[in-house]
């Protein structure tokens, strides 16, 4: 995560919030110290992306399993 001084970030920040738009953190500091962190908001499509790609990984390790069987696999452990 790349991390940018509270007076820079102020300047640019239109193109600072552009690259998180695009997925990327930012770590604002003042003086070197951390004091906030700039990250993208977890929209219904990234998280429907982050879904997917749980699957596919699963789907990698239980080769030849069914896709119920996959399925569950990924809601263990939630309540109903």
């Amino acid at each position: 995560m790349k991390s940018i001084e509270a007076l820079e970030a102020e300047t640019y920040l239109p193109t600072l919030l552009d690259r998180v738009a695009r997925g990327e953190s930012l770590t604002i500091t003042r003086n070197g110290i951390p004091v906030a962190l700039l990250v993208p908001v977890e929209t219904d499509r990234s998280r429907a992306r982050q879904a997917v790609a749980r699957i596919s990984e699963r789907r990698r390790h239980i080769k030849g399993a069914p896709l119920a069987e996959l399925l569950e696999s990924v809601h263990e452990g939630h309540r109903d």
